[in-house]
């Protein structure tokens, strides 16, 4: 019989005494909704997404709320019940305006961005933005596309070139500041981060003083580093334009489309790795994509996208591996979940914390209120790893409670408890592959 394989090691320090910043999960870890329905599509789910904390929840603005069913008339009721869904969570909505009123397009046709009657569009927008800042909705984001580099394959109907995008950006975010100077706008929702359309507004933006507060993009991979890699460009593209000082939004993302991982343990693990290197870049805001996954139903879409659109929208979400949302199509809870959860506890005062091994990352905080400190820590890798975890500045007995999310099913916390006591500064931990732990540290009584 052959030998089982030594698991690697990996020497963990937190140092309590070191804070290092402040750490604001909730806006890092915010979530988002994809645009398939005008019905609020997690409605039964508002107080388990609250229990996650996120600062921002994604909306589609899609037509199938018929915002403008006859010129010159506006309808908000049915898009109303999803602003006030994720208005129950506690968080605010951004809005990702990405619909054509049949009334200014007639034509469904990708290519054709541009209303026929810009002043129309205008009012339309001026209207929508101002109905919520009557209600006291509190919405900041105003979102100009999604995925305006590739269009109807992103589920929505644009397809802009560089030039068009700029001149539909410029005249919407007009409309929107009209209506609430205090909103921010931005854009523009990439598909492909590369595309030339963010630069070609950048440089607009810049040049002819056009509002823009923020910009956003989205990637769907495997591999955090690669959407570590996606911050670091758009960064680096924002240091030409140093006068414009914009937050940066990645606000869809998750495993790779073509490929996600069928084994339950890597999703969870995945999310709080993309988590970490998304802090590590410096990212502003980020929206999981998505709360729930869910079919597609052609007659939706049917009054402004292309039959070859449907087909493939219809292709993708009805018939494709799809394994996105933090509930499934049947509205079962998925595991990732309670990475979100782990994740809406470590906000705080950041401390040190210093991993020796490449596979091997955490958080660490103190949470001045609750008056503990609280460690996570996981392996994302596909072999076992022994952890020494050294806690630095302990000064009392200190009562450890340890979470280990079991990601089988629709996953659960395995809670034990332990006392470390003063001057034991070191404890061992088995890291499974893909495992995610949680600690949190109180002063025993």
């Amino acid at each position: 019989m052959a030998d089982t394989p030594e698991a690697a090691k990996a020497e963990i320090t937190v140092k309590l005494k070191e804070k290092i910043g402040s750490l604001n999960m909730s806006k890092v870890a915010s979530l988002g909704q994809g645009g398939l329905s005008d019905e609020p599509m997690w409605e039964d789910r508002v107080e388990e997404i609250r229990a996650l904390r996120p600062t921002i929840i994604r909306l589609f603005v899609q037509e199938y709320f018929h915002l403008l069913p006859q010129p010159g008339k506006y309808d908000f009721s049915r898009l109303d019940r999803s602003v006030e869904t994720i208005l129950k969570t506690g968080a605010k909505p951004l809005m990702c305006l990405t619909f054509k009123p049949r009334v200014l397009y007639p034509q469904i046709n990708q290519d054709i961005v541009e209303p026929n009657d810009w002043e129309e569009w205008k009012r339309l927008i001026f209207n929508l933005v101002k109905h919520y800042k009557d209600k006291k909705a509190g919405i900041r984001y105003w979102e100009i596309s999604n995925e305006p580099d590739i269009g109807e394959a992103g589920g929505c109907p644009y397809r802009f070139k560089p030039e068009d995008y700029v001149r539909y950006y410029r005249e919407t975010a007009e409309a929107i500041l009209k209506a609430d100077p205090s909103a921010r706008v931005g854009g523009p929702a990439l598909a492909y981060v590369h595309s030339p359309i963010l630069p070609t507004l950048l440089e607009h933006c810049d040049k002819e003083n056009i509002p823009i507060h923020f910009v956003s993009w989205h990637i769907y991979t495997s591999d955090p580093l690669k959407i570590k890699e996606t911050i670091e460009y758009v960064k680096d593209l924002l240091k030409k334009y140093p006068r414009l000082k914009l937050e940066t939004i990645l606000d869809e993302w998750n495993m790779d489309l073509g490929a996600p991982s069928h084994d339950p343990r890597f999703q969870p693990c995945f999310v709080a790795e993309t988590i970490y290197q998304m802090v590590s870049a410096g990212l502003d805001y980020s929206c999981y994509y998505h709360i729930r996954d869910y079919r597609f139903n052609r007659e939706k879409f049917a009054d402004f996208m292309s039959p070859e659109g449907i087909e493939n929208q219809e292709r993708f979400w009805n018939e494709g591996d799809i394994r996105l949302g933090l509930y499934d199509f049947d509205n079962r809870r998925r595991p990732a979940y309670l990475t979100f959860k782990l994740l809406s506890e470590m906000n705080g005062e950041r401390l040190e914390l210093i991993s020796n091994h490449p596979q091997v990352h955490g958080f660490a905080v103190y949470d001045e209120k609750a008056k503990s400190y609280r460690l996570m820590l996981w392996n994302f890798s596909d072999q076992p790893i022994t952890c020494e975890i050294k806690l630095e500045g302990i000064e009392n007995n200190t009562k450890l409670r340890h979470f280990v999310l079991e990601a089988e099913g629709e996953g659960r916390l395995k809670e034990e408890s332990s006392i470390l006591r003063k001057g034991e500064d070191k404890f061992v931990v088995n890291f499974e592959p893909y495992a995610v732990h949680f600690w949190s540290l109180e002063k025993e009584k």
